[in-house]
């Protein structure tokens, strides 16, 4: 299953790879591809939205949507 969150705050290569490490600590992802051009992150694998928004949160941005 894929999720795709919308989120506020990424600029920067290092932005991306922020919330990608940080999404991967999440249980039930097995990929996760941040694109800060469209401020999004596609997630792939069967994890709770909560959780996945949580780790978003936790690594400094705010989600949009």
């Amino acid at each position: 299953m894929t999720t795709i969150i919308t989120f506020e705050g990424m600029s920067c290569d290092h932005c991306e790879r922020s919330v990608e490490e940080a999404l991967h600590e999440v249980s039930g992802v097995s990929s996760a591809t941040a694109d800060r051009e469209r401020e999004q992150v596609s997630v792939e694998g069967d994890a709770d939205l909560a959780a996945l928004v949580r780790a978003v949160e936790n690594a400094g941005y705010t989600p949009s949507g």
